[in-house]
């Protein structure tokens, strides 16, 4: 027994959603909820016996010294409501320290997709099986990325790509970028779900990328001469990342009708990633009447979002706008909480934000409690094919609920939720732990949502005049067909008095 690792873990359940709450960050925990009851303690234990096959092919070959081995698990819960629970497994030591580490890793990531992933057949197949393979093909390696490896292949079979690891140092980045702050090129990308390639979903505007003429829906194909054939989008932007005045190269490949590829050489930049952009639309409305329309962009849902929208509508209405244009456009997603949180900037009342699936099958609205809008005035949201995640959740949540007309294109359709959860060696664990659906109960996932008023993507020419405080908008703002419809749909609903 001396060549077992033993690990223990305490946790209490990872994922409570009620009315009032939103999805979190999760921290690093997970559990066992079904346990049976046995006198005063609920316990559940699983054992694989040496006398097994699987054992026996195992000490037979991938451990070498012929220990016979086997994985333990027991799973104790009290009855009180937080329903703490203690994990222990048993597993061979690999020789490599590094290897050993990530073993340790491997085990906690597969007891959070266990207990949380939104598929309880784990796309049809014995997850505990999974967890067995996995640690035997592990067992041989001397190296913490070939152990990696072995974990994203295990997380490969869910069939999710949204499911997925990422090293400490990718950890980092991802948590930069929420923070609203990074050095790199200015870059959104994600896996798109149909083909695995790495797609652009947009460019920060001045950023090096926009400057290079890198456009949405272009494929990242190569970085530093690289590959990027089943590397996930965290990973790729990590390669994208690095000190201000460093360069990367880029291959990308053009999404126009001729589908060239091309090879940029970017300078890294600082990057602030302020999530919103205001203007000051004069508008006259059809009777003559001349008014101030509130254009506010909002390009990624950060810690920030919430708070920079809600500062952002009050300095609006200080300057006595009449309606507002709210733009969701090629907005990839980000925090569901910030997400939800703006919605509540936007809406009174109890209000259902959206509605979530567990892996039951459960339904749970998420609504607010007692909120209180800071605005009544009319409000036109415009969405695209970027428009994806939390825009898509804050889109329907401000549809559905009679808040705003959408206008644009259809949206990318994710309506799907994932948990971050940083693991004991730096890492973070991204799963799909919920589906979600509108609160008039449309189906996002795969399919998007189709605006009320869809508009061309040219780019009109316009004399309006547009009072800036963020004149890097001005040229696209005077010649947005989207705006235009927006305004027009605003003239028909009114403004408030």
């Amino acid at each position: 027994m001396n060549n077992l690792y033993y690990l223990n873990l305490k946790a209490t359940i990872p994922l409570k959603l009620t009315k009032s709450s939103s999805i979190v960050l999760i921290p690093r925990r997970f559990s066992f909820p079904t346990c049976h009851r046995n006198s005063n303690t609920y316990t559940r234990s699983v054992s694989m016996s040496s006398e097994s096959g699987w054992i026996k092919s195992v000490s037979k070959s991938a451990f070498g010294f012929g220990v016979s081995a086997a994985f333990l698990f027991s799973v104790f819960c009290d009855s009180h409501s937080a329903l703490a629970h203690s994990l222990t497994v048993a597993f061979p030591i690999s020789r490599a320290p590094e290897v050993n580490a990530v073993q340790r890793t491997l085990v906690e990531a597969w007891g959070l997709i266990r207990e949380t992933f939104v598929d309880p057949t784990f796309n049809h197949q014995d997850w505990d099986l999974k967890l067995q393979q996995t640690m035997v093909e592990m067992f041989p390696l001397n190296s913490a990325d070939a152990a990696y490896t072995k974990i994203r292949g295990m997380l490969s079979t869910l069939g999710d790509p949204f499911t997925r690891i990422i090293s400490p140092q990718e950890y980092q980045g991802f948590r930069i970028g929420s923070d609203g702050n990074l050095q790199g090129v200015g870059l959104f990308i994600n896996v798109e779900p149909r083909t695995g390639h790495l797609i652009v979903f947009s460019c920060i505007e001045g950023s090096p990328a926009a400057r290079a003429g890198i456009h949405q829906g272009d494929e990242l194909v190569e970085i530093n001469g690289e590959r990027l054939d089943g590397i996930d989008s965290e990973a790729a932007a990590q390669r994208l990342r690095g000190n201000a005045g460093t360069t990367v190269t880029v291959k990308v490949k053009d999404s126009g009708k001729n589908f060239d590829i091309r090879e940029v050489k970017l300078q890294r930049e600082f990057i602030k990633l302020s999530p919103i952009s205001v203007a000051i639309i004069p508008h006259r409305s059809p009777d003559g009447k001349v008014t101030k329309t509130g254009y506010v962009k909002l390009s990624a849902f950060s810690q920030t979002a919430a708070d920079d929208m809600k500062h952002a509508i009050q300095e609006l209405e200080n300057q006595d706008v009449h309606s507002y244009i709210l733009d969701l456009r090629n907005n990839p997603g980000g925090l569901v909480k910030a997400g939800l949180d703006v919605a509540q900037i936007w809406l009174d009342g109890d209000e259902t934000l959206v509605n979530t699936i567990d892996r039951s099958g459960n339904m749970l609205p998420i609504n607010m409690i007692n909120g209180h809008a800071i605005t009544h005035d009319p409000l036109v949201v415009i969405v695209n094919e970027g428009s994806a995640s939390a825009s898509e959740i804050l889109a329907g949540a401000l549809h559905d609920n009679g808040r705003a007309i959408l206008v644009g294109n259809k949206t990318f359709g994710k309506g799907k939720i994932q948990s971050v959860t940083e693991l004991h060696d730096g890492s973070a664990l991204f799963v799909t732990v919920a589906k979600y659906l509108s609160p008039a109960l449309h189906d996002i996932d795969q399919v998007g949502i189709i605006p009320d008023v869809q508009c061309t993507t040219e780019m009109l020419n316009s004399t309006k005049k547009i009072s800036m405080k963020d004149k890097s908008l001005a040229s696209s703002l005077e010649a947005d067909s989207c705006i235009m419809v927006a305004e027009q749909e605003l003239d028909m609903k009114g403004t408030a008095s």
